[in-house]
């Protein structure tokens, strides 16, 4: 059994998340080495954090809120990033919105990118989900759209049926969660086992998996920014406790499914599916009968959509795990379609 990560390393929290003594001592790497925090890689809007006290820790929580350009329209975007991706990664949906009369908002999660990695912490979405709508209360949003990708859209479902009232609509991108692998046979992993899977991370290996499930296959240069964005956070001074959260978050991921739940959304939904998606967690170590059964989203949005009463559905044929990202002009058209579309 492997002992706790951080301290048989002799790293403590103190120095994990010290300030800029993390660039001096970073090693020679082939992709940017980032602090703990991801001191040093650049968000596209004005970064802030939110300071708040949970489970016995004083935490950060980064987050950009960006106003409306042009007419506003009274409306409040919070988008919700997925597991492998940050707050930046919405860059181009933020630009978009805001310049079509939103205010936006785009945290990063509690073990996350620009927020805190604390040593201990009870994740789950509920905990997620507090966060985040102890952040908009300090900012004063009593109503919003949540827009989550990914594990962000398990988070969004989350946050949806804890607060209900507070949630005008609901656009779900590729969200994971799409059904529970757990009790499909995929098999369980330790928090061990992933801190020791994490630990390992590193470019070539993550531009493998997001060229293969994010993108169909296919690769754009712009794509290397969000690999170097998450390699050199692992890669960086934080590297045990950045692996040892993101283990926490896997666990947390596979044993707190929200399929179960989604007849219970009762606000307007949108999915929107990239159908050449194959994300399963945990598939990669799934026997291959029960690896061949996970992971079809083309066949998934069909099935989510007729479970969420109030639903939408939009496809986007051979896409992958980030529409977003891979066709940006083709996925935010879709999404200001329906924004635009009165609501019963």
């Amino acid at each position: 059994m492997l002992r706790h990560p951080l301290r048989p390393l002799g790293l403590t929290l103190a120095w994990l998340l010290g300030s800029c003594a993390w660039a001096a001592d970073a090693p020679p790497a082939a992709t940017p080495v980032y602090g703990p925090q991801l001191q040093g890689f650049e968000y596209p809007y004005t970064l802030q954090h939110f300071t708040f006290d949970s489970q016995g820790n004083s935490l950060q929580m980064g987050y950009m809120d960006v106003a409306a350009q042009g007419k506003a329209n009274g409306h409040t975007v919070v988008l919700l990033h997925g597991k492998n991706f940050c707050a930046a990664t919405w860059e181009a949906t933020i630009k978009t919105l805001s310049e079509s009369g939103y205010r936006v908002i785009a945290p990063d999660q509690i073990g996350f990118c620009t927020s805190s990695k604390p040593e201990h912490y009870q994740y789950s979405f509920q905990q997620l989900a507090s966060n985040t709508h102890d952040l908009l209360d300090k900012l004063g949003v009593d109503q919003a759209i949540l827009l989550g990708h990914s594990t962000g859209g398990m988070l969004a479902t989350r946050y949806a049926l804890m607060y209900p009232g507070d949630v005008e609509r609901l656009a779900l991108v590729n969200p994971i969660g799409l059904e529970d692998w757990k009790a499909m046979g995929v098999p369980w992993r330790s928090v061990d086992q992933w801190f020791a899977r994490e630990v390992k991370l590193d470019a070539p290996s993550v531009r493998r998996y997001e060229q293969q499930t994010y993108y169909g296959g296919r690769w754009k240069p712009e794509y290397d920014r969000w690999v170097n964005m998450l390699v050199g956070l692992n890669q960086g001074p934080g590297h045990n406790v950045v692996a040892w959260n993101s283990a926490l978050i896997y666990d947390m991921i596979f044993t707190q499914p929200v399929v179960h739940e989604f007849k219970n959304l009762q606000m307007p939904t949108l999915l929107l599916i990239g159908d050449a998606d194959t994300t399963a967690i945990g598939s990669d170590i799934a026997p291959p009968e029960v690896k061949a059964r996970v992971g079809h989203y083309s066949v998934l949005g069909k099935q989510v959509s007729q479970m969420i009463p109030h639903s939408t559905l939009v496809e986007f044929a051979g896409l992958g795990h980030a529409p977003q990202i891979e066709e940006p002009d083709r996925f935010h058209q879709a999404l200001l379609a329906w924004l635009s579309k009165p609501q019963n």
